[in-house]
């Protein structure tokens, strides 16, 4: 996640993650230990800000379907892989409780990635592959410099298509979260749009 702290290519293991530090993201991707720092406000903003608008209706199931277990940076263990997505989702018909362990094994059914200049290279060329290889159905791909949300659906043949592409600060539905709508100027500002009640 980021040229200069990649390492030990091929032969990283949990251990070499554990002794990460704390400032610091790790992941192992194909046998690489790949860390970050954490992330900048902006791409904190943008996550906290979704959390706040999809937790709601569709984890609690308030004003929505519920349905959803949401998690903020999950430890996945795919394989041989160790991701940490910056929010990632299980619909609760495949896993009706959330685990009691530190890491989980289940392939979510959704994760979204926000986008940093140092983590979009890896996160687009080398995390994609991994979550299409293993069945996650969504991807979104959120960018809080150019203000952009890219949503990605895992088609037949187990590669990405793009379904929606949008800028700035427009309203819009994005699957699999449709049954709202999702103002994205919330993830840029942290402030719904003004209503107009003419």
């Amino acid at each position: 996640m980021g040229e200069a702290a990649k390492n030990r290519r091929g032969t990283a293991t949990y251990a070499d993650l554990e002794a990460v530090p704390p400032h610091m993201v790790g992941e192992i991707i194909a046998g690489t230990l790949f860390m970050s720092p954490r992330p900048a406000m902006p791409h904190a903003l943008a996550s906290s800000a979704l959390g706040g608008l999809l937790v709601r209706p569709f984890q609690f199931g308030l004003d929505g379907p519920g349905g959803w277990w949401l998690l903020f940076e999950p430890e996945l263990h795919l394989d041989s892989d160790v991701l940490v997505p910056d929010f990632a989702g299980w619909r609760r018909e495949r896993m009706p409780r959330v685990p009691e362990t530190a890491a989980v094994s289940l392939p979510p059914d959704w994760v979204c990635e926000v986008l940093s200049p140092s983590t979009a290279t890896d996160d687009r060329f080398d995390k994609l592959p991994i979550y299409a290889r293993e069945g996650v159905t969504w991807v979104w791909l959120i960018d809080p410099i150019k203000r952009s949300l890219e949503v990605q659906h895992l088609g037949p043949r187990k590669r990405w298509e793009v379904e929606l592409t949008v800028k700035g600060d427009d309203v819009v539905r994005a699957a699999p979260f449709d049954a709202i709508e999702l103002p994205l100027s919330v993830l840029w500002d942290g402030m719904l749009p003004q209503r107009s009640d003419g």
